[in-house]
Protein backbone atom coordinates (compact mmCIF):
# COMPACT_ATOMS: atom_id res chain seq x y z
CA UNK A 1 0.00 0.00 0.00
CA UNK A 2 1.38 2.95 -0.95
CA UNK A 3 1.17 6.93 0.56
CA UNK A 4 2.19 8.44 -3.00
CA UNK A 5 0.05 7.96 -5.79
CA UNK A 6 -1.28 9.93 -9.08
CA UNK A 7 -4.19 11.69 -6.83
CA UNK A 8 -1.32 12.77 -4.34
CA UNK A 9 -0.12 16.21 -3.93
CA UNK A 10 3.47 17.54 -2.98
CA UNK A 11 2.51 20.86 -1.50
CA UNK A 12 1.52 20.47 1.79
CA UNK A 13 -0.61 23.41 2.26
CA UNK A 14 -3.25 25.54 0.20
CA UNK A 15 -3.15 29.61 0.36
CA UNK A 16 -6.03 31.56 0.22
CA UNK A 17 -6.11 33.23 -2.84
CA UNK A 18 -6.40 37.29 -2.41
CA UNK A 19 -6.23 39.93 -5.13
CA UNK A 20 -4.43 42.48 -2.70
CA UNK A 21 -7.91 43.15 -1.03
CA UNK A 22 -9.01 41.42 2.39
CA UNK A 23 -12.69 41.23 3.42
CA UNK A 24 -14.06 40.79 6.41
CA UNK A 25 -13.81 37.21 7.34
CA UNK A 26 -12.11 36.32 5.26
CA UNK A 27 -9.41 33.56 6.56
CA UNK A 28 -5.81 34.12 5.48
CA UNK A 29 -4.84 30.98 7.30
CA UNK A 30 -3.09 28.40 5.06
CA UNK A 31 -4.80 24.87 4.96
CA UNK A 32 -3.48 21.59 4.64
CA UNK A 33 -3.70 19.78 1.18
CA UNK A 34 -3.36 16.43 1.96
CA UNK A 35 -6.13 13.88 1.62
CA UNK A 36 -8.01 13.17 4.75
CA UNK A 37 -8.48 9.34 4.38
CA UNK A 38 -4.69 9.28 3.92
CA UNK A 39 -3.84 11.34 6.90
CA UNK A 40 -6.20 9.26 9.11
CA UNK A 41 -4.56 6.31 8.27
CA UNK A 42 -1.24 7.39 9.11
CA UNK A 43 -2.88 8.87 12.47
CA UNK A 44 -4.64 5.52 13.35
CA UNK A 45 -1.70 3.71 12.34
CA UNK A 46 1.09 5.24 14.15
CA UNK A 47 -0.79 6.49 17.37
CA UNK A 48 -0.31 10.13 16.23
CA UNK A 49 -2.38 13.19 16.30
CA UNK A 50 -2.83 15.28 12.87
CA UNK A 51 -2.11 18.73 13.68
CA UNK A 52 -2.45 21.94 10.82
CA UNK A 53 0.90 23.01 11.68
CA UNK A 54 3.80 22.01 13.38
CA UNK A 55 3.95 21.81 16.81
CA UNK A 56 6.38 20.81 19.76
CA UNK A 57 3.51 18.31 21.43
CA UNK A 58 4.48 15.05 21.78
CA UNK A 59 3.03 12.45 19.24
CA UNK A 60 1.72 14.91 17.18
CA UNK A 61 2.62 15.47 13.23
CA UNK A 62 1.70 17.91 10.63
CA UNK A 63 1.80 18.66 6.78
CA UNK A 64 5.48 19.33 6.64
CA UNK A 65 6.22 16.23 8.29
CA UNK A 66 4.73 13.72 5.57
CA UNK A 67 6.31 16.08 3.26
CA UNK A 68 9.87 15.38 5.11
CA UNK A 69 9.04 11.45 5.57
CA UNK A 70 8.49 11.65 1.34
CA UNK A 71 11.14 13.54 0.78
CA UNK A 72 13.83 11.09 2.90
CA UNK A 73 12.02 8.18 1.33
CA UNK A 74 12.42 9.59 -2.44
CA UNK A 75 16.38 9.78 -1.05
CA UNK A 76 17.08 6.45 -0.17
CA UNK A 77 18.87 4.98 -2.66
CA UNK A 78 17.66 1.27 -1.79
CA UNK A 79 14.41 2.45 -2.70
CA UNK A 80 16.18 4.36 -5.69
CA UNK A 81 17.25 0.91 -7.29
CA UNK A 82 14.62 -0.72 -6.39
CA UNK A 83 12.00 1.77 -8.31
CA UNK A 84 14.12 3.10 -10.77
CA UNK A 85 12.56 1.46 -13.74
CA UNK A 86 9.01 2.31 -12.51
CA UNK A 87 10.20 5.41 -11.45
CA UNK A 88 11.00 6.58 -15.34
CA UNK A 89 7.86 6.53 -16.63
CA UNK A 90 5.30 7.21 -13.56
CA UNK A 91 4.50 8.83 -10.20
CA UNK A 92 6.52 7.86 -7.36
CA UNK A 93 5.39 5.35 -5.20
CA UNK A 94 6.07 5.80 -1.51
CA UNK A 95 5.19 3.35 1.15
CA UNK A 96 2.91 4.17 4.58
CA UNK A 97 5.45 4.59 6.97
CA UNK A 98 5.50 1.13 9.18
CA UNK A 99 5.76 2.25 12.82
CA UNK A 100 5.97 5.89 15.12
CA UNK A 101 9.99 5.41 15.52
CA UNK A 102 10.89 4.74 11.48
CA UNK A 103 8.48 7.63 10.97
CA UNK A 104 9.90 9.86 13.37
CA UNK A 105 13.52 9.37 11.59
CA UNK A 106 12.56 9.75 8.55
CA UNK A 107 11.32 12.83 9.24
CA UNK A 108 14.07 14.66 11.04
CA UNK A 109 16.42 12.91 7.83
CA UNK A 110 14.10 14.59 5.16
CA UNK A 111 14.28 17.71 7.18
CA UNK A 112 17.29 17.96 7.30
CA UNK A 113 17.68 17.03 3.53
CA UNK A 114 15.28 19.53 2.35
CA UNK A 115 16.99 22.48 4.28
CA UNK A 116 20.18 21.58 2.86
CA UNK A 117 18.38 21.58 -0.65
CA UNK A 118 16.94 25.25 0.23
CA UNK A 119 20.01 26.21 1.75
CA UNK A 120 18.20 27.12 4.73
CA UNK A 121 20.77 25.09 6.80
CA UNK A 122 23.40 26.39 8.77
CA UNK A 123 25.47 23.58 7.85
CA UNK A 124 25.44 24.65 4.23
CA UNK A 125 27.84 27.81 5.68
CA UNK A 126 30.38 25.06 7.08
CA UNK A 127 32.40 25.84 3.67
CA UNK A 128 34.67 22.58 2.90
CA UNK A 129 36.17 24.12 0.58
CA UNK A 130 38.73 27.14 -0.42
CA UNK A 131 39.10 29.81 -3.08
CA UNK A 132 42.80 30.35 -2.73
CA UNK A 133 44.01 31.87 -6.07
CA UNK A 134 43.27 35.51 -7.33
CA UNK A 135 42.59 36.44 -11.17
CA UNK A 136 39.75 37.93 -12.98
CA UNK A 137 37.37 35.14 -11.75
CA UNK A 138 36.09 34.60 -15.20
CA UNK A 139 34.56 31.31 -15.96
CA UNK A 140 36.01 30.09 -18.70
CA UNK A 141 35.84 26.16 -19.16
CA UNK A 142 34.85 24.29 -15.87
CA UNK A 143 36.88 20.81 -14.88
CA UNK A 144 37.55 18.69 -11.94
CA UNK A 145 40.92 17.40 -11.35
CA UNK A 146 41.54 14.49 -8.41
CA UNK A 147 43.97 16.07 -5.72
CA UNK A 148 46.65 13.62 -4.59
CA UNK A 149 46.51 12.77 -0.79
CA UNK A 150 48.21 14.66 1.59
CA UNK A 151 50.87 12.67 3.47
CA UNK A 152 49.79 11.88 7.25
CA UNK A 153 46.83 13.17 6.28
CA UNK A 154 43.92 10.30 5.21
CA UNK A 155 40.95 11.00 3.70
CA UNK A 156 38.33 7.79 4.61
CA UNK A 157 37.93 7.11 1.47
CA UNK A 158 36.83 10.98 0.05
CA UNK A 159 38.34 11.47 -3.49
CA UNK A 160 38.87 15.11 -3.16
CA UNK A 161 39.69 17.34 -5.90
CA UNK A 162 39.74 20.79 -7.68
CA UNK A 163 37.49 22.27 -9.58
CA UNK A 164 38.93 24.70 -11.88
CA UNK A 165 37.36 27.49 -13.73
CA UNK A 166 39.73 28.84 -15.85
CA UNK A 167 43.58 27.84 -16.30
CA UNK A 168 44.74 28.80 -12.82
CA UNK A 169 41.84 29.80 -10.65
CA UNK A 170 39.95 27.20 -9.22
CA UNK A 171 38.24 25.49 -5.98
CA UNK A 172 40.18 23.30 -3.27
CA UNK A 173 39.43 20.19 -1.46
CA UNK A 174 36.05 19.41 -3.30
CA UNK A 175 34.75 16.20 -2.88
CA UNK A 176 34.95 14.12 -5.66
CA UNK A 177 31.02 12.58 -4.84
CA UNK A 178 30.00 16.44 -5.08
CA UNK A 179 31.09 16.99 -8.02
CA UNK A 180 30.25 13.66 -9.96
CA UNK A 181 26.60 13.92 -7.57
CA UNK A 182 23.33 13.98 -9.92
CA UNK A 183 20.01 15.34 -8.84
CA UNK A 184 17.64 14.30 -11.60
CA UNK A 185 18.89 13.91 -14.50
CA UNK A 186 21.52 16.97 -14.16
CA UNK A 187 25.03 17.59 -11.90
CA UNK A 188 24.55 20.94 -9.99
CA UNK A 189 28.28 21.11 -9.11
CA UNK A 190 28.98 21.13 -12.56
CA UNK A 191 25.66 22.70 -14.54
CA UNK A 192 25.97 25.87 -11.82
CA UNK A 193 29.62 26.56 -13.81
CA UNK A 194 28.45 25.67 -16.98
CA UNK A 195 25.45 28.18 -16.88
CA UNK A 196 28.15 30.81 -15.75
CA UNK A 197 30.73 30.07 -18.83
CA UNK A 198 31.99 33.24 -19.64
CA UNK A 199 30.68 35.55 -16.76
CA UNK A 200 32.71 36.58 -14.17
CA UNK A 201 32.22 35.26 -10.21
CA UNK A 202 31.70 37.67 -7.82
CA UNK A 203 32.24 37.29 -4.23
CA UNK A 204 28.83 36.43 -3.47
CA UNK A 205 28.99 33.78 -6.43
CA UNK A 206 31.92 32.08 -5.13
CA UNK A 207 30.46 31.32 -1.35
CA UNK A 208 27.10 30.53 -3.14
CA UNK A 209 28.97 27.75 -5.28
CA UNK A 210 30.78 26.42 -1.89
CA UNK A 211 27.49 26.07 -0.04
CA UNK A 212 26.37 24.24 -3.43
CA UNK A 213 29.37 21.95 -2.51
CA UNK A 214 28.46 21.54 1.05
CA UNK A 215 25.11 20.79 0.05
CA UNK A 216 25.72 18.23 -2.21
CA UNK A 217 28.05 16.33 0.36
CA UNK A 218 25.70 16.67 2.51
CA UNK A 219 23.04 15.17 0.89
CA UNK A 220 25.17 12.08 0.22
CA UNK A 221 26.05 11.50 3.84
CA UNK A 222 22.45 11.66 4.60
CA UNK A 223 21.30 9.65 2.16
CA UNK A 224 23.72 6.74 3.63
CA UNK A 225 22.25 7.71 6.56
CA UNK A 226 18.56 7.00 5.51
CA UNK A 227 19.39 3.93 3.85
CA UNK A 228 20.09 2.27 6.94
CA UNK A 229 16.65 2.95 7.98
CA UNK A 230 14.02 -0.14 7.02
CA UNK A 231 11.92 1.01 4.56
CA UNK A 232 8.98 -1.18 3.63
Amino acid sequence: MFLVDKNFYFFPYLYPETNGQQTIGQSTERTPNLNATIVKQIADKLGLTFTNEKETTENTFAPIDILDYIYAVLHSPTYREKYKEFLKIDFPRVPYPKDKDTFGQLVKLGGQIRQIHLLESPIVEQYITQYPIDGNNVVVKPRYENSPPLEGCPQDGVVLGKVYINDTQYFANVPQIAWEFYIGGYQPSQKWLKDRKGRTLEFDDILHYQKIIVALTETDRLMKEIDTIAIE
